[in-house]
């Protein structure tokens, strides 16, 4: 994502021929575009002088979209401050130009393995508070009674529990639990969540594993770690 068009064809040139599939834009507004859009990219490379939105206000956004993919800042700016900013907003490196083409893809390598790394497996089966949850045939318990999950909920559950700890924004559900990108209505979301939650909380009215991210989304807790 440049805004020079000399730079960015040199890159998608470079990168293409290491064997890597390499999308090209020049602008804020379709670089936020495509970081929302799926399947998701494995790494993206972010000019921060972009027209429309720069650089910093597209990571910005597509972070809160819920979009963990990693990204590497390019920019002419080399003052500390600015590459303070771009780590608080979330990226996973910054890279001031000029830059040496062997060096970035090897920083390119790096993030990636970085990022590749399994999330913590919960194993068959999940427990926390008073639920049991079996992952490998789709149904849970509560003090050994069955809980009636759809499935949409079960998938929601699942994922709460395999993102725990993490802040999982509404956008975020949306692109990987039902597939969809862009921008669309989040009722339905927090209507299946207030669903799951009668059905796992001790009360549902103070949520104590799934808990509510103001402006964002949910965070699943489990107390016992």
């Amino acid at each position: 994502m440049e805004d020079d068009p000399d730079l960015g064809n040199t890159l998608h040139d470079f990168f293409s021929t290491r064997a890597h599939t390499v999308s090209l834009v020049t602008d804020g507004a379709a670089a936020l575009k495509e970081m929302t859009s799926l399947p998701p990219y494995d790494v993206v490379l972010l000019d921060v002088m972009l027209p429309e939105k720069d650089g910093f206000e597209v990571l910005r956004e597509a972070r809160r979209a819920g979009v963990d993919t990693p990204v590497i800042v390019l920019t002419a700016k080399s003052e500390d401050q600015n590459k303070l900013r771009g780590f608080d907003l979330g990226a996973d490196d910054y890279v001031t130009k000029p830059f040496d083409a062997q060096e970035l893809a090897a920083r390119v390598q790096a993030v990636y393995e970085r990022s590749d790394d399994p999330a913590p497996e919960v194993g068959d089966t999940y427990t926390f508070g008073e639920i049991t949850v079996d992952l490998t045939d789709q149904s849970a318990t509560r003090d050994g009674e069955q809980i009636a999950f759809t499935d949409l909920e079960f998938d929601i559950l699942t994922y709460f529990i395999n993102h725990r700890g993490r802040t999982v924004s509404r956008k975020q559900l949306l692109r990987d639990v039902w597939g969809i990108s862009g921008d669309i209505t989040t009722r339905t979301i927090d209507r299946h969540v207030a669903a799951l939650r009668k059905k796992i909380e001790p009360n549902p009215k103070a949520p104590t594993h799934i808990q509510t991210v103001y402006g964002i989304g949910y965070k699943f807790v489990d107390p016992q770690g």
